[in-house]
């Protein structure tokens, strides 16, 4: 495993002015309502060294604004799969399904054995749901604003994402009927082994994150990205130091140029650290 000090001392390369990082699986154990604090004062030194931090999830807003609570003013935040991007409360981008596939898409996740389905609007979740157990996890660990309805078709605001929960194993689940239907039609990707997310094509953290690195002129061999499942990858390619975490799927690590310890060894926050001990190290030159 190389840290970013060993890597600089590997090239030259440009100083690293932008650092996303996915939440479940890559900072946290999947569903996980709470972070290591001592993140919090090392993104805020990296803040304070004008460095771009960037949280990109497929939770919603909400829930990626509770987890990082204490310095949730000055990140930018991609959640829902990219598809919604805000920073202090402000919409950056939105990308909503229209609202007669998003009918189409519930009616077949609702065909599906043993998997319950959650719409996401920007700032309100909706779920059918009767599974008291499920209910309580999205709210109690993930922090979503959830709504439970009786009939999911009655909702009419803007809907940015489509999930698929299953308690085991959503892409096996899905892989025989709906992949086949909806993956040229939608942007449809894993977000861990319970879910998989369906939004616009086209729309995914990578594309979010291209967008973000041209509005402030940052190129690729400036930004770092930390990432651990499929819904990941695109991000990843936008990205020079681009780290899959040890515990990441293969395709993951496959993709990313370097691998560091996993979420439950704190994997992203020992780079975080040597990154903040290289700039000081510089500034002290």
């Amino acid at each position: 495993m190389l840290g970013i000090r060993q890597i600089q001392e590997k090239k030259e390369e440009k100083m690293i002015k932008l650092i996303a990082t996915d939440v479940d699986g890559t900072l946290v154990v999947d569903g996980s309502g709470s972070l290591n604090p001592e993140y919090f004062p090392v993104i805020r030194s990296l803040l304070e060294k004008g460095i771009v931090f960037v949280v990109a999830s497929g939770r919603a807003e909400s829930s990626i604004e509770n987890i990082m609570k204490p310095i949730v003013d000055d990140i930018i935040m991609i959640a829902e799969g990219g598809s919604y991007v805000s920073f202090r409360g402000e919409e950056l981008e939105s990308h909503p399904i229209p609202i007669e596939v998003v009918r189409e898409l519930i009616a077949d996740i609702r065909s599906l054995k043993e998997c319950e389905v959650m719409i996401n609007g920007v700032k309100q979740c909706y779920v059918e749901t009767k599974d008291k157990a499920f209910l309580k996890w999205i709210v109690e660990d993930y922090h979503f604003n959830v709504q439970q309805v009786e009939d999911l078709l009655e909702i009419e605001e803007e809907i940015v994402k489509v999930s698929i929960y299953h308690k085991t194993d959503a892409t096996k689940i899905a892989t025989p009927t709906f992949l086949p239907k909806w993956e040229n039609r939608l942007h449809v990707a894993s977000a861990g082994n319970e879910w998989i997310d369906c939004v616009m094509p086209g729309v995914n953290k990578g594309t979010a994150l291209r967008k973000l690195q041209k509005q402030y002129g940052i190129t690729k061999e400036e930004t770092m990205v930390f990432g651990d499942n499929i819904n990941d990858l695109e991000m990843l390619g936008e990205a020079t130091y681009s780290f899959a975490v040890e515990n990441a799927r293969e395709e993951v690590k496959e993709k990313a140029n370097y691998i560091t310890d996993s979420n439950r060894n704190h994997g992203v926050l020992k780079v975080l650290k040597q990154v903040l001990a290289t700039i000081e190290e510089k500034e002290r030159e």
